[in-house]
């Protein structure tokens, strides 16, 4: 699938990359949360992290936006699984009927995590996984 980026998305993934070194394969400005959600290239999140989160927070204070990074997988379940992290995923189930809806098994505790204050955390996977897989949906389970 083919994402588009807008002009203001490419400077941010600019910015992104000349801090970190790492890659990034797509970014969502969240004007509503005031953050920049980055989908960063896989393998490369822990170059995008940095040693204490160094990295990130430099980027932080570059973009005057809090950041979050998601790391990329080939898969959808793989992909639905980073974007709920750092909850606990412990299976990722695909379904394709008339829509096509992800279906992720969450631990317990960590349902909250997975969907954030206000459900931001679940919206922002939502809008990811649309955008990568074609995913209409995610649902916890």
């Amino acid at each position: 699938m083919t994402v588009r980026l807008s002009d203001e998305a490419r400077r941010y993934i600019a910015a992104f990359e000349d801090v970190t070194d790492a890659t990034a394969v797509d970014c969502v400005v969240d004007d509503d949360e005031d953050r920049v959600i980055f989908v960063v290239s896989a393998g490369d999140m822990g170059t995008a992290i940095g040693p204490g989160g160094s990295q990130v927070e430099e980027l932080e204070d570059t973009l005057g936006r809090d950041v979050v990074l998601v790391e990329d997988a080939p898969t959808p379940e793989g992909f639905v699984a980073n974007a709920l992290s750092p909850a606990a995923v412990y299976n990722v189930t695909i379904s394709e009927n008339d829509t096509t809806v992800a279906y992720a098994e969450v631990a317990h505790d960590d349902k909250g995590v997975a969907i954030g204050t206000g459900g931001k955390n679940i919206q922002a996977a939502k809008t990811l996984a649309e955008r990568h897989f074609d995913i209409d949906d995610i649902q916890l389970t």
